[in-house]
C-alpha cells in the first residue's frame, strides 16, 4: 500500500468516527420533545360502562 492511500484511509475513517460520534452525541443529549397527552381529552368526562 502507498502512502498517499494509507493517508486517504486514514482520513477518511477518522472523518467518519468524529461525524458518527458527533451524531451519537446529539441524539443522547437532546431533551425529549413532550409529547401531547392523548387522555387529557378525556379527564372531565364520567367513566362509561
Amino acid at each position: 500500500m502507498t502512502s498517499a492511500a494509507l493517508i486517504m484511509m486514514i482520513v477518511v475513517q477518522s472523518t467518519v468516527t468524529i461525524i458518527t460520534g458527533y451524531f451519537f452525541y446529539k441524539v443522547l443529549t437532546t431533551p425529549p420533545k413532550p409529547e401531547p397527552d392523548s387522555f387529557a381529552e378525556n379527564d372531565d368526562v364520567e367513566e362509561r360502562q
